[in-house]
């Protein structure tokens, strides 16, 4: 009856548990997230976190799984941090971009007059490369939500993609 995961803190993290609240220290900065969920059991035991419930229903089995890979994830992050590079891909119109605090600016994309801008997540830092745009932060969510902002603003709509590939594409995840 039930499951039991357990996730190995590594020498450096610190994990502490107030109530349902979650809170991860390590090298790169601190993250916190509630973990609150019925019938799931969170405790922090020695050096490894134990998720774990007593019930069998299916839904509260997977969110188990799901409430492992965020302790996972928060530990990587603290300890290692996340980053995302992107392709900057255009045929015709050279693509500018321009950093103006917690937004990218995207000009002359197909040769519109009009600015793309892509919302930047606080908490993550972005380098302007030559045709090269590199994210980095400590949550996962927040840098992929940030690539996935970027990649969005570049969307075509109305033309055929096969033809215009032009955007900032994401290529590599570490």
């Amino acid at each position: 009856m039930g499951i039991t995961r357990q996730v190995e803190i590594p020498p450096g993290v610190d994990v502490t548990l107030e109530g349902s609240v979650l809170t991860v220290s390590g090298p790169k900065g601190t993250l916190i997230r509630d973990m609150r969920f019925p019938q799931i059991n969170l405790k922090v035991e020695d050096s490894e976190v134990v998720v774990s419930t007593a019930s069998d229903k299916k839904r509260i089995l997977a969110m188990t799984g799901t409430i492992e890979a965020h302790v996972k994830n928060m530990i990587r992050g603290v300890a290692d941090g996340y980053e995302y590079r992107m392709k900057v891909v255009y045929s015709h119109f050279p693509i500018q971009l321009r950093l103006q605090g917690n937004r990218l600016e995207i000009n002359n994309f197909l040769g519109e007059k009009q600015s793309r801008i892509a919302k930047i997540i606080e908490g993550v830092t972005v380098k302007i490369g030559n045709d090269e745009v590199t994210l980095t932060g400590i949550d996962k969510e927040k840098v992929g939500n940030t690539a996935a902002n970027i990649e969005h603003a570049t969307r075509i709509t109305k033309r055929d993609p096969r033809v215009f590939q032009d955007g900032i594409y994401i290529t590599e995840r570490a």
